[in-house]
């Protein structure tokens, strides 16, 4: 059973200075899911850990990261901008942009990140734009589909990421006639993959492939990106990630495949789901009920705080608070108040008894939560808080308001006589 990191009365407390909803995100357990991943890889001195900010794109939360050793993944230059307003230095910054626009790998550059070239087009696109840094990754994709022992992970060959086998090969060569003297190869073949299989499996793969690619173009090949892809278990029967494993069955294709050619590569990652999700709540409050073809459970929050179950029918567990003793005897439909029928964050979930005022918390919302919020409807994303070590609650963005909706009509008068409502 999935155990909330906060209880009713921590939330009846904060709620007295931070109305809900809001999604709320627990240091402590970010902390110490860093530093498992980092000893998880400690056999490789060069390992570190990108963590992807459009995860959860907050400063906060990636100056937490920042602490533990963590640098970030980017794919836009707001992200970028964040990345600099955070402070990282040379090294810290991947840059997996894709159709990028002109003018970002430039900042890129700027603030001293690794570029990861998408396709063999963007060669000569980032040449002319900024030229070519003596350090650069290109990104795989081996096509078809992606099998472990237990069946198909993804299908990268309907993937618009990355090169072909070919491609990539081509690219070095054009790269270090352009001045490339260090190279790594980046890949991504499955998302949430909740086995302890895939890491190794696609080590094993981008391993083979580095000492080909170094064989067949004499590229000095200093860098594996594993990228990310390892999922968290969203429902209480599923088992998670074991990442001590993971790390385990990597070195161990290294140890087969890198070491016996002479080479030595540094490990990097990009996660973002298993860094942040488990470490996250979206906290709501029942605020309606009907009784018609279903029983229904009105909260106020909607899609626009999290779009996910929404957007592919995913599984969210949500937890009653303080009847968490209590038995899930009535079946309902959890939802929010936007004009979509797929408004919904749970379907027929058999939960405790619910009363109006009930606190419902929403589980594993610390990745892919906030940062799809959308505006849809005129509705407004919520604050995000910090629950920190010392069980203090910091708010590390505050809600939108009406007048951040309408922010991009200052440019003239239209909204200047209307009267907000204050909340």
């Amino acid at each position: 059973m999935k155990k909330p990191f906060v209880s009713k009365e921590q939330i009846q407390e904060i709620e007295k200075t931070y109305p809900t909803p809001f999604h709320i995100y627990d240091e402590k357990g970010i902390r110490e899911n860093a530093r498992r991943l980092k000893d998880a890889f400690s056999w490789n001195k060069g390992f570190k850990e990108f963590f992807a900010v459009k995860a959860t794109p907050n400063p906060f939360i990636i100056n937490v990261l920042k602490e533990e050793g963590c640098g970030v993944d980017c794919a836009s230059i707001q992200e970028l901008y964040m990345a600099e307003a955070c402070g990282m230095q040379e090294g810290d910054i991947m840059f997996s942009s894709n159709e990028t626009p002109s003018g970002e790998f430039t900042k890129c550059r700027e603030l001293g990140g690794y570029i990861n070239l998408d396709d063999i087009t963007m060669v000569d696109f980032l040449n002319e734009e900024c030229g070519v840094p003596e350090t650069i990754f290109c990104r795989y994709n081996p096509g078809g589909v992606y099998n472990v022992t237990n069946g198909i992970m993804d299908n990268p060959g309907d993937a618009k990421y990355g090169m072909t086998r070919a491609q990539i090969s081509e690219a070095y060569k054009k790269l270090m006639k352009l001045g490339a003297k260090k190279f790594g190869i980046h890949a991504f073949l499955c998302s949430g993959a909740v086995t302890n299989e895939y890491y190794p499996m696609l080590a094993k793969d981008l391993f083979k492939l580095a000492v080909e690619l170094h064989n067949e173009t004499g590229a000095d090949i200093k860098y594996i990106n594993l990228s990310g892809g390892v999922g968290i278990p969203y429902r209480p029967d599923q088992e998670g990630c074991d990442i001590a494993k993971i790390g385990e069955g990597v070195r161990k294709a290294y140890e087969e495949v890198i070491v016996p050619a002479g080479m030595e590569v540094a490990i990097f990652t990009e996660l973002g789901r298993f860094m942040l999700a488990p470490y996250g709540h979206l906290v709501v409050k029942a605020i309606h009920e009907k009784h018609t073809y279903r029983e229904y459970i009105g909260v106020n929050a909607c899609a626009a705080n999290l779009m996910r179950p929404a957007m592919y029918g995913a599984y969210h567990h949500v937890t009653v608070l303080g009847k968490e003793n209590e038995p899930c005897d009535h079946k309902y439909d959890v939802v929010g108040n936007l004009c979509e029928n797929n408004d919904k964050f749970a379907v027929e979930r058999m939960l405790p008894k619910i009363d109006m005022g009930d606190y419902l918390c929403i589980h594993d919302t610390g990745a892919h939560g906030f940062s799809m919020g959308y505006n849809y409807n005129g509705m407004l994303r919520s604050a995000e808080l910090l629950l920190q070590e010392d069980g203090s609650v910091k708010m590390i963005r505050r809600a939108e308001t009406a007048q951040d909706y309408f922010r991009t009509f200052d440019f003239c008068d239209i909204m200047k006589n209307v009267n907000y409502v204050k909340k």
